[in-house]
């Protein structure tokens, strides 16, 4: 998910970027993330709450893989870093305990969600949404909070495989 007040993957990949002084990603580039913009996203809890069913479970995405070679094309541009390929191998050492989270190829699809409930993602996608400064115009602490946030899930670099 994706929009203003994000405080999800991408920053935390910003801030590793800023930190390493590359924006990378691992081996071809070509797994993929779904996305969507929180502002689809609430607009389709809305339409699960007046007409939902509480026995299904919906999926939100409005783009089914963006390329994470190409979001991280984008960070490099915006943070005037070179962009870089890692082995699996070296993405540890990179993006630490995010290294699998980077790895993961998760297309999805919500051509059925759109179907039954008529729900249509009409904000910008996670590309276009990257291209704004508001991604790039803060710094975050990657030591302590990368930190946190992996072992709030469990995650380090210990566990990576």
């Amino acid at each position: 998910m994706h929009g203003d007040g994000d405080h999800g993957f991408v920053p935390i990949l910003i801030g590793i970027a800023r930190e390493k002084g590359a924006s990378a990603y691992i081996g071809d580039g070509l797994n993929r993330w779904p996305a969507v913009h929180r502002l689809d996203v609430a607009q389709l809890y809305r339409l699960v709450l007046e007409s939902g069913s509480a026995e299904v479970r919906y999926h939100g995405s409005a783009e089914e893989g963006v390329a994470f070679r190409d979001i991280a094309g984008v960070i490099g541009r915006h943070l005037n870093l070179p962009v870089v390929a890692k082995s699996r191998d070296e993405a540890a050492d990179h993006f630490g305990w995010f290294a699998n989270f980077a790895a993961m190829d998760t297309p999805a699809s919500s051509a059925w969600t759109q179907q039954q409930l008529g729900w249509q993602p009409t904000r910008p996608g996670l590309i276009s949404d990257l291209d704004h400064i508001r991604y790039f115009g803060g710094t975050i602490q990657t030591t302590g909070a990368l930190a946190r946030i992996g072992a709030a899930w469990g995650v380090n670099r210990n566990n990576l495989s």
